[in-house]
């Protein structure tokens, strides 16, 4: 059995400073390389986000039609499927229940937009995307219900 002394105690060494820089750089690389990717990916889930509740709303939507013969008014709006809308076209058989629980703002904190009839179809139903504007390219184009595959 060996009794470690005083002398051995001083051959322990510890990392010196270039091998703590080597350390540091090799993770700012990692985090570099890695980063964007998770970045990027923030963008892209509230695009799948937008398209989902545009997916919900617009068979809420149908729900209404079902039940009332006709979609909601442009100026009765999406609130028609929280609250029984007044004005015309008047719905005769609004379920007591609403057809959603309150109408969602998009992923970016904005309403949806609903203009019936629509262009597109029996209504449009879209999101001006992250940029809050009319058009756009990437995570800033319009998301539309019927362009998500309704």
């Amino acid at each position: 059995m060996r009794v470690m002394t005083m002398e051995h105690k001083g051959t322990q060494r510890g990392f010196t400073l270039i091998e703590i820089m080597v350390v540091m750089v090799i993770l700012g690389l990692l985090v570099a390389i890695v980063a964007p990717n998770i970045m990027g990916r923030s963008d892209q889930a509230k695009v799948t986000v937008a398209e989902t509740q545009l997916s919900n709303i617009a068979n809420a939507l149908d729900l209404y039609r079902l039940d009332n013969s006709h979609y909601p008014s442009t100026q009765q709006g999406l609130e028609a499927l929280v609250q029984q809308p007044s004005g015309t076209p008047e719905p005769k058989n609004w379920n007591p229940d609403g057809y959603l629980k309150s109408v969602p703002e998009d992923p970016w904190g904005a309403p949806y937009q609903y203009v019936s009839p629509g262009t597109e179809g029996p209504y449009d139903l879209y999101s001006f995307g992250s940029d809050g504007q009319e058009g756009g390219d990437g995570d800033a184009a319009d998301i539309s219900v019927w362009a998500s595959g309704k």
